[in-house]
């Protein structure tokens, strides 16, 4: 250059700005790196955007059918590597809709996802077993990492499927001339890392959520609110693990939380419940390692905690921390060992068993009978077995329950109970636990707890009273072994024994309170009856301490 026009370099650097050296610095680095083919430009918002369902044609007008249009959002939501469709304000009425994988459903606060009324725009959910109900509104197959969330509800318009008929899947009833032509609100099967949270879930045509083969579920906050149709379950597990269940609120006509099949590591906290016939239900299969704490439990008939089961593996579930208000049949646990058909003869399945049960610092108060909701438009018939009833613990034959455990556990119950009641004969029934009642006009024959075929049974701080006044014993034994009773605190009756054991074995009782007046402290029948200890306890209020019959010997039981 020319002297008059040359700059030195600090001069020149002077006069570039940044902008314009940033921009040559990435253009040679682009230059320098590029390829003869240009690369695409990278998407940052790739599985993170979100799918409105109005910019897929959805109305919110809650009369135009939406289905393709919400489903074009979510294909779209999955194929793009997953993201959020939003459910916006508005009523968005559709038939089956299938989620995905990666795809969170978003439903805003003043958003609803409506079911459709008209059978003809649902379908099965493709993947899903039979035997699930034929058709249902939302479902999803194995499909990981799905989320349906928000403020907003789902509803499954489900009183328009009502045709007063249920599934008919009841005791002795196997399903026939069921109702299975209508709806579940979602199914989800073998999927995982599963999260339902906040939403409001309502009125389905069956049960509200079935949650088939899952493994890593969450669901937190969520309310449901079933009341409009027969088998309006809560939520209805099978087979899944690692499930979790927090702050949720259920309001049903069915089961509220039904474990069936072989479900493991389950917890439930801080949840309540309420429905006209159980709430945490057990059936076969392998229920393992499994606790259900600080909850709430009212308005409920049919036995809020139900285990029933032939051939089972069910073991280490714990229940603490519970309130029970306005319930029957608290707790029932009725087992029977192999079923007579199927497979039960089939000597490499393991001998099934129930064991390791706990329940611990419970508060309940058990009414005379179930009664009609109020909000559920139709009535339920009143079995024989619900009415004044207690605590079942019930196996049958060679097969015990083993390990089972009371601990701080305070039953008021309605009373009323007869003195012909206990004289009746209990039937070898291993059923629901109003099945084996039924056959007893006025139900079981004692008003706190009935106790057949138990190894391992464990009562400490457990109080036992009634409002108006019952005949029958508070506690019945039945063939129970290694039996330790600690601090128990009853209300007798002036005509009858406060306590029956029938041909039990090994049970030491300690520190009992009798609250009121009462004939007998302590029956004992059949000849198998041995070494019975009574030590010590306020007894001031029994009239004797014992009486004998049915081959029972004086020998048996020792007072010290």
């Amino acid at each position: 250059m020319e002297d008059n026009h040359s700059l030195s370099r600090r001069e020149w650097l002077g006069k570039v700005t940044v902008p314009a050296i940033a921009a040559g610095a990435t253009l040679l680095a682009a230059n320098a790196n590029a390829s003869p083919v240009a690369e695409e430009k990278e998407d940052h918002l790739q599985g993170a955007k979100i799918y409105n369902v109005r910019d897929f044609g959805a109305k919110g007008d809650g009369k135009t059918l939406n289905t393709k249009s919400i489903q074009a959002a979510i294909d779209q939501c999955y194929a793009d590597k997953g993201g959020t469709v939003l459910i916006p304000a508005g009523d968005f009425l559709s038939g089956t809709l299938e989620l995905k994988s990666n795809v969170t459903l978003h439903i805003a606060a003043s958003g609803k996802l409506l079911g459709s009324p008209k059978r003809e725009d649902y379908t099965a959910g493709k993947g899903v077993p039979s035997g699930n109900g034929n058709i249902v509104f939302l479902f999803a197959v194995n499909a990981h990492h799905l989320s349906i969330e928000g403020k907003g509800t789902i509803d499954g318009n489900g009183l328009a499927f009502y045709n007063g008929k249920g599934d008919n899947t009841g005791p002795g009833q196997n399903g026939v001339g069921g109702n299975f032509d209508r709806p579940h609100l979602a199914i989800f099967f073998q999927c995982s890392n599963l999260r339902m949270d906040d939403v409001f879930c309502t009125a389905s045509a069956y049960h509200c959520f079935r949650i088939l083969s899952c493994k890593h579920v969450h669901i937190d906050g969520v309310r449901i609110y079933n009341r409009v149709n027969r088998n309006n379950d809560g939520f209805h597990f099978n087979n899944s693990e690692y499930v979790h269940i927090i702050n949720c609120d259920v309001q049903c006509q069915d089961d509220a939380c039904a474990l069936f099949g072989s479900n493991k590591f389950v917890t439930i906290s801080n949840c309540s419940f309420s429905t006209r016939w159980s709430v945490f239900r057990f059936g076969g299969g392998e229920s393992q390692n499994i606790t259900v704490s600080n909850c709430l439990i009212y308005d409920t008939y049919g036995c809020p905690i139900k285990i029933s089961a032939g051939r089972a593996s069910i073991e280490n579930l714990s229940f603490s921390n519970i309130i029970m208000r306005n319930v029957t049949g608290p707790i029932g646990i009725g087992f029977s060992g192999p079923s007579t058909g199927g497979n039960s003869n089939n000597a490499s399945i393991t001998k099934p068993f129930i064991r390791n049960i706990s329940f611990n610092n419970i508060r309940a108060s058990v009414i005379e009978k179930p009664i009609d909701h109020p909000d559920i438009h139709f009535g339920v018939t009143v079995r024989e077995g619900e009415k004044n009833s207690c605590i079942t613990l019930n196996a049958m034959g060679e097969y015990y329950l083993e390990d089972i455990s009371f601990n701080d556990v305070h039953v008021k119950y309605a009373g009323g109970g007869t003195a012909e009641q206990p004289a009746k004969v209990i039937p070898k029934i291993a059923a629901e636990y109003f099945g084996v009642w039924d056959p007893l006009p006025g139900g079981p024959p004692a008003y706190g707890m009935y106790a057949r075929n138990v190894k391992g049974l464990t009562l400490n701080n457990v109080r036992f009273e009634y409002d108006q006044p019952d005949k029958r014993p508070a506690i019945i034994f039945d063939h129970v072994q290694d039996a330790s009773v600690n601090g128990l605190t009853a209300m007798g009756s002036p005509g009858n024994e406060l306590l029956r054991f029938v041909n039990s074995q090994d049970i030491l009782l300690s520190a009992t309170k009798v609250l009121t007046t009462a004939a007998t402290f302590l029956h004992v029948a059949g000849e198998l009856s041995q070494n019975i200890i009574v030590n010590g306890g306020d007894l001031k209020k029994v009239k004797q301490q014992a009486t004998f019959d049915l081959g029972a010997s004086k020998e048996s039981t020792m007072f010290s």
